[in-house]
């Protein structure tokens, strides 16, 4: 089959939003969940190399930041309210254990949130991920 032909004939029609995020999630392409998303940690692939899926169009900007430091911060924060009623620990393995839980929890954190986000905003024909846009574009007056 086709290249062209397999990328094109599931870019038409509703998208599924979970799906699309589960597989962006693991670094999948969201279109057919075999490609890989990112070549590098953050760095998304030019394109899909199973389906051809352009990944390069999306909008991702700041927001899988934004997104891990809520989630990084409610569970660092509830952790920490909790030890401070629970236990007596000195400040400096305060100041050895938060910065550090801080640190890793939101590396390994943001590429799959990236990737989540990349996959619904494919899901949503966002950006670059909508294939009407392009003829939109070029059938609109000048």
């Amino acid at each position: 089959m086709p290249l062209e032909y397999r990328s094109s004939a599931t870019a038409a029609g509703p998208r599924d939003v979970g799906l699309a995020m589960k597989r962006g999630l693991f670094g999948r392409c969201p279109q057919c969940g075999e490609g890989k998303l990112f070549g590098r940690f953050l760095k998304v692939n030019a394109s899909c190399d199973h389906c051809g899926l352009r990944l390069d169009a999306h909008r991702a900007d700041d927001m899988p930041p934004y997104i891990v430091i809520m989630i990084v911060g409610h569970v660092v924060v509830g952790l920490n309210l909790m030890v401070e009623q629970q236990a007596d620990w000195p400040m400096w393995l305060h100041f050895t254990i938060w910065p550090a839980l801080t640190l890793v929890s939101a590396l390994l954190l943001i590429q799959p949130v990236k990737g989540a986000l990349i996959g619904y905003q494919w899901a949503l024909k966002m950006h670059g991920f909508d294939p009407d846009a392009g003829a939109a574009k070029e059938s609109a007056p000048a």
